[in-house]
C-alpha cells in the first residue's frame, strides 16, 4: 500500500470499542469516530447501497480508480478486489490511519494508494473511473474539477445532495435547469442512477441523496469554457427575462465593449475609431437568430 501527502497524525481522539475479528469484507466496526462536520462525514452504512454503487461503477480488471472521500473504506474494501488499483484521497488523518489498518494483511494492500490532502486542492493522477460518496459543500468545483482533468476518465459516480444531483440532469424547461445544468451537459452526459435515503448513512444527513453518472464528451467541444461560463452566467444570473431584455442594458453592454477592446488588445488588432454601436451588433445578432423573447431556463 503506498501513501502520499503529510503524514497523518495518529494521535487524533477517537474511541476504541472492543477487538474484533478482522472481515475485509464487512464495514469498520473497530473505532467509533466522532465524525467532523466540517469535512461533511456521513459513512454509507447500507451493504445493499455499496453493492449497487460497484455494479453501477462496472469496474473493469484493468481499471485504475478514484475514490474520493472513501471514510473508512466500506466501499474501498469492495473494490480491491475488482480493480487493477484503487487511489482514495481522503483529508482526515483518523479515516487515513484506520483505512490502513484495514487494508493491512489482506492479499489487496499493494493494490491501495492513499493520497492524504484536500481533493479540491491535490493534482488528481490518471485514472479510469472515478467513485466518490461527494462531500456536497465542495460538490461544484469537484464536479469542474473532474470535468478539467486530462487524459479524460471513462465516467464518474458521483454521490451528491438529491437537489444538487437533479440540478445537474436537467432539462431546458425545468425549473431546476440552471447554469450548473448547462455548463456540466456542455462538457458530458449526465445522467441520474439511483436515489439514496438519508437513512443509509451514518450519521443520517440533513437532505436526501442521488448517486449521478457523469461521461465526458470524447471529444471535448471547442469551446473556451471561461467564456462559456461568462456568457452562462450573465443570462441564468436574470434567467426570467429575455435574451433581448438581457443584452439591451446598458451595464451589459458596457461589459461587451470592454471585453471586445481587450479581445482586440490581447490579439494585437487595432480598436476601430469610431467603434462600431455594440448595443445594435447584439440585438440585431439575437433578432437574426431568433434568440430575441428566448429565456435561458426554457
Amino acid at each position: 500500500m503506498a501513501m502520499r501527502g503529510r503524514a497523518p497524525n495518529r494521535a487524533a481522539p477517537y474511541t476504541r470499542a472492543k477487538p474484533a475479528k478482522a472481515d475485509p469484507d464487512a464495514p469498520s466496526a473497530t473505532q467509533t469516530f466522532e465524525l467532523n462536520k466540517a469535512y461533511g462525514q456521513h459513512l454509507l452504512k447500507n451493504p445493499a447501497i455499496l453493492d449497487a454503487i460497484i455494479e453501477k461503477a462496472g469496474i473493469k480488471s484493468t481499471d485504475t480508480v478514484l475514490e474520493i472521500g472513501p471514510g473508512t473504506g466500506n466501499l474501498t474494501m469492495k473494490m480491491l478486489p475488482l480493480a487493477k488499483k484503487v487511489i482514495a484521497i481522503e483529508i482526515d488523518p483518523r479515516m487515513v490511519a484506520e483505512l490502513q489498518k484495514r487494508v493491512a494483511g489482506t492479499p489487496w494492500r499493494n493494490k491501495l494508494e492513499i493520497i492524504f490532502g484536500d481533493c479540491i486542492k491535490v493534482d488528481f493522477p490518471y485514472f479510469d473511473i472515478c467513485v466518490a460518496n461527494t462531500p456536497y459543500q465542495v460538490s461544484s468545483p469537484l464536479t469542474f474539477k473532474l470535468l478539467a482533468h486530462r487524459p479524460q476518465f471513462r465516467h464518474a459516480l458521483l454521490m451528491f445532495q438529491r437537489e444538487f444531483a437533479l440540478r445537474l440532469v436537467a432539462q431546458p424547461g425545468d425549473p431546476l435547469y440552471c447554469r450548473l445544468s448547462i455548463n456540466t451537459q456542455l462538457l458530458a452526459k449526465v445522467s441520474h442512477v439511483m436515489k439514496v435515503g438519508k437513512n443509509n448513512f451514518r450519521p443520517p444527513p440533513k437532505v436526501e441523496s442521488s448517486i449521478v453518472r457523469i461521461k465526458p464528451l470524447s471529444p471535448p467541444p471547442p469551446v473556451n469554457f471561461v467564456e462559456w461560463d461568462g456568457l452562462a452566467r450573465l443570462t441564468f444570473s436574470r434567467k426570467n427575462k429575455t435574451m433581448g431584455g438581457i443584452f439591451k442594458k446598458d451595464s451589459v453592454i458596457e461589459m461587451l465593449t470592454t471585453n471586445y477592446k481587450t479581445f482586440l488588445s490581447l490579439n494585437n488588432k487595432p480598436v476601430p475609431d469610431p467603434m462600431p454601436n455594440m448595443k445594435e451588433k447584439v440585438l440585431g445578432i439575437l433578432k437574426e437568430n431568433g434568440f430575441s423573447e428566448w429565456r435561458s431556463n426554457k
